[in-house]
Parts: structure tokens; sequence; C-alpha cells
């Protein structure tokens, strides 16, 4: 498999940030029409094994990447950790990128309401839902874009519980130098068991943390084996005993989930997917385009090459859900690239 060259022209030179390197992606997806390949995805993927070290690393596994949303569940284990108690079925909203449908919006309204709060305390961004069915829905009833039926609300109503179960302000919460930020910088990074940054703001508001591929995999590794009276133990049986809550219908976290038993997964924004299986092995994704639909065929794909998985990638594999079913275009084929 060759590397990518990212060599710049003059041009290129003068609109390059000199400041920021490329990765060092390589081809991992490919889109194929009859006997051509018709679109290429680069990116990179590493998996880790039950004791955390790396068994496959394609592409760069050096520099850090954006993990979006994927963070959410380490984020909801530094919350369980500050000291909120809440039930299953809410952690596993708090932990998702929800598709706004009504058992969606009235999971986080019940954190933030638990906690004195209320949906004027949230300060993710006002959007429609997710899904396109909860999208359609709320459009068709005279609704309109919201914070709660945004599908980081959940994410946002905990990390607000947090800082009301340990006395800190809540209007500043989003502010990378708020002391909840501070816990679940120092969380992630213990998970990861490096250090991590640097730090940005996601699509949402929320400060977003750089994190090495091969750190992500472990840190879902991790959290997929720890004790279940532990904050990740307890995030991560909510995500497996709620999936339709971590995502929704037709959303390829949530029947991944439902198809293999221990399963932790999450997907993020701009093409990042996360796994944590059962034996600890972790696996994590990041396509450089972005692109959604190739996310989860490079994480089976690379988790086949990884070996000793063959139950897990045969249920994987078979899923005909999300982004990478490419619809109704029949005629074209999403295929990974062998590692």
């Amino acid at each position: 498999m060759a590397n990518l060259s990212y060599s710049l022209t003059a041009k290129q030179q003068e609109w390059h940030d000199p400041t920021a390197s490329l990765p060092a992606h390589v081809p991992v997806a490919v889109l194929s029409r009859g006997p051509l390949v018709e679109s290429v995805h680069h990116g990179s993927v590493a998996v880790t094994d039950a004791d955390g070290r790396a068994v496959l690393v394609a592409g760069d596994g050096s520099s850090p990447v954006y993990p979006r949303s994927a963070l959410k569940p380490l984020q909801a284990v530094a919350a369980l950790r500050l000291g909120v108690e809440i039930d299953e079925q809410l952690l596993a909203v708090a932990a998702a990128s929800h598709s706004g449908g009504p058992e969606h919006v009235d999971a986080a309204r019940r954190i933030l309401g638990a906690h004195g709060l209320d949906e004027r305390d949230l300060r993710n961004t006002a959007d429609l839902p997710y899904g396109a069915p909860e999208r359609e829905a709320l459009l068709a009833a005279g609704g309109g874009r919201g914070r709660l039926v945004q599908n980081c609300s959940g994410n946002h109503a905990l990390v607000l519980a947090a800082c009301v179960v340990a006395g800190w302000p809540t209007a500043t919460y989003l502010h990378a130098d708020h002391p909840v930020q501070t816990v679940i910088r120092d969380t992630l990074a213990e998970l990861a068991a490096e250090p991590v940054g640097p730090v940005a703001i996601d699509g949402c508001g929320m400060p977003v943390l750089g994190v090495r591929l091969p750190a992500l995999a472990r840190a879902y590794g991790r959290l997929a084996v720890a004790d279940p009276t532990t904050a990740e133990g307890r995030v991560a049986s909510a995500m497996r005993a709620h999936p339709h809550l971590v995502g929704g219908a037709g959303r390829d976290v949530t029947e991944s989930m439902a198809a293999v038993p221990g399963l932790v997964a999450k997907d993020g924004a701009e093409g990042v997917q996360l796994l944590g299986l059962p034996d600890g092995t972790g696996v994590a994704v990041k396509i450089a385009d972005g692109a959604d639909r190739a996310r989860m065929p490079v994480a089976v794909a690379a988790l086949a090459a990884a070996g000793g998985h063959d139950a897990v990638v045969s249920a994987l594999a078979s899923l005909s859900v999300g982004p990478a079913s490419l619809g109704t275009d029949v005629a074209a084929r999403l295929t990974a690239v062998p590692f």
C-alpha cells in the first residue's frame, strides 16, 4: 500500500499554514463502479490489544487527531468520577450523538432537571435533530432548531450536572480552562495512557482534545473491559444496554452494538470511528477527507487484519445500515483496502 505524497507546490506553500503539518495518511478505502475505482479515501487506523499495545497501525499513528463526538463516552466517565449519579438510560444518552427523538430529548431534559437545570443552561449550538425521520417529524409539528434536540444535548447536560455536583460555575462550562474540562482532560490522558492535546472547539461548542489513534484505541479497549462498578464500566454497560439511545434507528453504532455482545462503539464527525471489544481490543479510525461512509468498513477491515476476531468481523461486515450502505446506489461498491 503506497503512501500518499504531500509535497506542496509554491502556491500551495503560500496557502498552507506552516504551523500545521499534514498527516501521513494512506489509502484505506475505495469506491468502485464497474471496472473502475471511482473514489479513494485516505486515512489512518490503529488496533491495540488487551494490554494496550499497538498490533496494527496503517497511515499516521503519530499525529494527534480530534476524536470529535467519539470523546463523549470518555467525557461521561469524567462526569461520573465527579459524583454524578444517573440511571443507565440517561447515561447512554449522555454518551451519545443521538438522533433527536423524543426519548433522547426527554433523557437530556431529565439530566438537567435532576440537577436544578433546564434548557436555558445549555450552551451547545442549536440545531435540528440529527436523524432524518426525527428532523422531519419536528418540522412537520412546527418545531425548529433547538439545543435539546441537537445531537450533543445529553453530553452537555451531563457536563453541566458534573459542574453542579462539584460546586463549579455552570455558565462557563465550555471554557477550556474550566475545572470540569481539566478533569475531562486528565481522565482522557489516564485512559489513553499518554498526554493529550492540543485543544480546540468542537462543532457543538465543547472543547475537544487531540489524541493519537493508538491511544484512542487503547482508551476504548480499557472502557470495554472495565469493572462494571467503575465509572468506565458503568458507561460501557449503559451503551451496551441501550444502543438505540447512543444513536438511533438505522445508525451503524446502534446496530453494531446490538449485533455484537460486549462491543462499545462510537462515531465522531469528520470520519472518526472508535471500537472497544469485550476482550480489550481497541480500534481507532480517522478518514482524512471526513467521509462518514468509509469509517466502519475500514474499522472492520483493520480488525480482520489484526486477527482473532472472526465472529465480530463477520457480524459487523453483515450490517447494511449507515452511510457505508450507499443508500439506493446499488451499482457502487465501497471496500476497504487490505491492511
